[in-house]
């Protein structure tokens, strides 16, 4: 079933990337799911993608973040010399997987342990995007005003 998203895209302001997601998931070709893998969330602003990727060396697999797309990619070497393979249970195809980004998460670790392959992510926030308070004069001279963590706007607030 193919749905029209055009009326929404005149309707709304700053949603064109999460459209163009929604309009692209209906064409998602079968090979995306392959090696197969799960998404966490592992914290508030921290998250772990394990890839299923048994029979693979950390120097058959390739990690690249460019923006806000990471790409783990995985070919396999060349058999050794005088084993004759009888059956084949453990797939060992190339695999090329892609993992779109939120705005300022990056790739913090990455991991190969026991046929799985985990990359930690974790969202930062510049420092100049986060929130800060904004303290209002009265009567006096303007004062400089501190970055401040949300939190500890609250406890300032009591101590004053």
């Amino acid at each position: 079933m193919r749905y029209d998203f055009s009326p929404l895209y005149r309707s709304t302001v700053g949603f064109d990337r999460l459209l163009d997601v929604l309009d692209r998931s209906e064409t998602i070709d079968q090979a995306a799911n392959w090696p197969p893998h799960n998404v966490e969330k592992t914290g508030q602003d921290k998250y772990r993608v394990t890839l299923a990727v048994a029979g693979f060396t950390p120097d058959e697999i390739e990690i690249v973040q460019q923006d806000d797309v990471v790409l783990v990619s995985g070919r396999k070497g060349p058999e050794s010399d005088g084993v004759e393979v009888l059956h084949r249970g453990i797939p060992t195809r190339p695999f090329r997987q892609t993992f779109r980004l939120a705005d300022y998460v990056k790739v913090a670790a990455a991991r190969l342990s026991d046929g799985l392959l985990t990359i930690d992510l974790v969202r930062e926030v510049p420092e100049e995007l986060k929130p800060r308070r904004i303290e209002i004069a009265g009567g006096s001279s303007p004062r400089d005003i501190p970055r401040s963590e949300p939190g500890e706007q609250i406890e300032q607030a009591k101590a004053a």
